[in-house]
């Protein structure tokens, strides 16, 4: 079990995580009313400030993972002689509630749906891979949040200061090009923005919801 990071730690990844969303979705209301009681997590969100209703994603995301289960199963039941399986994820609001939850409350929530997909395929011996686009200044604490959570991780890719000049969407591709360079081969891509799954290197992408950009 990976340990806990400081309050410290979590602090400053929590604030670069969301100093942008700390503009948008804190409340109007005085410091006492603020700490009276905890934040309606589905209330004072981005997400709920960009009117998308928290079921309705719910039902949206599992309509994707009912296509992904059986194809994931196929596809690891027909594997080739020696063949190493992987799938590759987003974290946020793909992998993460990021939007759906206040982002100084660390951990951030897992998605049930996904969750239970990759740990289907975790224990069909499918390796799990994470690419994202968060700077690597939080990389500890984000593999720390998805092992917490319950996510396995195989591996983890974030940002380093080059990436950061690079598109996201080329960025994730050359990250894709990486993992099968190490031998695997990437039988499914998951992600919410046509950025995570562009450029090829996976055998089958499937799109989880953004409504239209909606979400991060």
């Amino acid at each position: 079990m990976p340990s806990m990071p400081s309050t410290a730690v979590k602090a400053k990844a929590a604030a670069a995580l969301g100093i942008t969303a700390l503009l948008l979705v804190v409340p109007a209301q005085s410091a006492s009313a603020a700490t009276a009681s905890a934040p309606d997590t589905h209330v004072a969100t981005t997400a709920a400030l960009a009117d998308i209703d928290y079921t309705t994603w719910r039902q949206d995301v599992a309509a994707v993972t009912a296509q992904a289960r059986p194809y994931l199963k196929q596809r690891a039941e027909n594997a080739k002689a020696g063949e190493k399986q992987a799938i590759v994820l987003d974290i946020d609001n793909s992998s993460l509630e990021t939007d759906f939850h206040p982002f100084w409350e660390l951990p951030t929530p897992a998605i049930p749906e996904i969750r239970e997909l990759v740990r289907e395929a975790d224990a069909r011996g499918t390796a799990v891979f994470f690419v994202t686009a968060r700077p690597g200044i939080i990389q500890s604490l984000t593999e720390w949040n998805l092992k917490e959570v319950g996510y396995p991780v195989d591996g983890l890719y974030v940002r380093s200061l080059p990436d950061l000049f690079t598109g996201v969407g080329a960025y994730k591709t050359a990250k894709r090009a990486e993992i099968e360079a190490k031998g695997y081969t990437i039988v499914a891509n998951i992600g919410n923005n046509t950025t995570d799954l562009e450029g090829g290197h996976a055998e089958r992408t499937f799109k989880l919801p953004d409504y239209g950009g909606k979400l991060s």
